[in-house]
């Protein structure tokens, strides 16, 4: 976890904290104070101001982005054209006659916009957003993993979810991440998210990890994976951008 100097002004923690939650989707007020080096107080107060004025929604424990929470609003979706283009990649690995299992999100979102029309295959998602927009392409066969709705994260979690993952055989999986770095793996800062990742990846072949170059070499609290596990790691930077050179030696990097 990156740790940043004491004595920030408030307008220079606003802004920490607005690209923090946009490039993570959810942050916990925990992990900013210890990024900020400030008190829970300070921090209650910050998203509390943040929240008022329209810029981050205010959950229990920490704070959501507005597109992840609103993720069929296309509006403000933070790295949207990068977000696109890792959706483009993405969808190059998948075939005619294909199984295969996302999870939710804004760049799952973005995938699903681009699945060719005339495309057969069997769409397993735990998104109930993510279905409808797969639900638009006549073709495709569309399964809506059951369980709780995460109101927060807009997924269905618990228990009956994972138990349904663990029922499936998928070829392909597509999974969002909090964190990636070449030590700790694939990481998370949700128990109930990294239990429902870890089923999802035992229920799949091949796993591909989509996230925009920004996220490389960050580390949450929780380990979903190691790199080794996954198969392709799939980013909107150029193949031989040289953030990705070390991340060559665990997986394909696409």
């Amino acid at each position: 976890m990156k740790i940043i100097t004491t004595g920030m002004l408030k307008k220079e923690r606003h802004a920490f904290i607005i690209r923090q939650i946009n490039l993570h989707n959810k942050v916990l007020s925990s992990d900013l104070g210890l990024q900020l080096q400030v008190s829970e107080d300070t921090v209650r107060r910050d998203l509390n101001e943040l929240s008022e004025s329209g810029k981050i929604i205010k959950v229990h424990g920490g704070a959501l982005s507005k597109s992840f929470h609103f993720p069929y609003e296309q509006k403000d979706v933070y790295a949207q054209d990068s977000k696109k283009e890792v959706a483009r990649k993405a969808i190059g690995l998948v075939s005619e006659g294909m199984t295969v299992l996302t999870g939710g999100g804004t760049t799952m979102l973005e995938m699903a916009r681009l699945v060719p029309d005339d495309l057969e295959a069997t769409f397993f998602t735990i998104s109930p957003v993510v279905a409808l927009e797969l639900s638009e392409k006549k073709m495709l066969t569309v399964i809506l993993i059951g369980g709780t709705l995460n109101k927060n994260a807009q997924v269905n979690m618990g228990s009956k979810t994972i138990a349904d993952l663990s029922e499936i055989g998928v070829d392909l999986c597509f999974l969002g991440t909090n964190g990636i770095d070449l030590k700790e793996g694939i990481t998370d800062s949700e128990w109930e998210v990294l239990q429902v990742k870890k089923a999802m990846i035992g229920a799949s072949a091949r796993i591909a990890i989509m996230c925009i170059g920004e996220k490389l070499n960050s580390v949450k609290k929780m380990k979903v994976c190691s790199l080794n596990t996954i198969d392709y790691l799939i980013t909107d930077l150029a193949s031989n951008d040289p953030k990705l050179q070390s991340y060559e030696a665990h997986t394909k990097v696409i």
